[in-house]
């Protein structure tokens, strides 16, 4: 029987760190392709399609953030893992906003990274089986099969985790949903107190479908606990 292998493309100048990124994956059953810079990693991107893309933020040519935009455009469902030397909020919440579906910070483990590209790349692949699975939340109408999310006029792309986390939060009802649970069951991550990951995509998902994300009326926060969709 044929296996086709999973493309994953790692965009990084650190030699040493692709090697063994490249090696690991590969030991995973994952095809990689790998460039040292943001234009090689856009053009690579163009030409090989790849399933999902390790994107690091500092590269020698280009800002990592002008990168994953440029990803975007060439394919607005492909997983990027954004790697950061940068631990600041700030930081980490530019880059989702950039177009990033997750972010590892350096240094990290490579069983967490290899983890987190099968989690998400799981998410890709099971498909809905509803042509037009569709969730409407207030003013906008979210497209939970094509990952769009319209709002006065507007359409807005979603990520694989902002999609799982509005199904998450739609499925319970109205009712809260811890930050712990999220977090296990969307990222397969265990909770920590340094753990901001639920936050910040709360924080995207608002500027995407609330009129005034600062005033949020469906997407809110019960303190202390967790989020709930109302």
């Amino acid at each position: 029987m044929l296996t086709v292998k999973r493309t994953v493309l790692v965009v990084d100048d650190e030699p040493h760190l692709v090697l063994g990124l490249r090696d690991a994956l590969e030991f995973e059953g994952f095809r990689v392709i790998a460039a040292g810079d943001g234009r090689g990693g856009i053009a690579l991107a163009r030409s090989e399609a790849p399933d999902a893309i390790i994107l690091d933020l500092m590269l020698p040519d280009m800002n990592g953030y002008a990168v994953c935009e440029q990803l975007r455009r060439i394919n607005a469902q492909v997983p990027i893992v954004m790697l950061t030397a940068r631990s600041q909020e700030t930081d980490k919440v530019r880059g989702l906003d950039a177009g990033a579906d997750d972010y590892v910070t350096k240094p990290f483990g490579v069983n967490e990274l290899i983890a987190r590209m099968r989690a998400i790349l799981r998410r890709a692949s099971r498909g809905v089986a509803t042509a037009h699975e569709t969730l409407t939340i207030g003013d906008a109408s979210v497209n939970l099969t094509s990952q769009i999310v319209r709002v006065a006029g507007r359409d807005h792309s979603l990520s694989f985790y902002e999609v799982e986390l509005l199904r998450m939060l739609a499925e319970r009802g109205g009712q809260p949903v811890s930050r712990d649970e999220i977090l296990s069951k969307i990222w397969g991550l265990e909770a920590s107190s340094t753990n901001r990951t639920v936050d910040n995509f709360i924080v995207k998902l608002r500027k995407k479908i609330e009129k005034s994300p600062d005033r949020p009326q469906h997407i809110l926060t019960v303190y202390g606990y967790g989020y709930r969709l109302a």
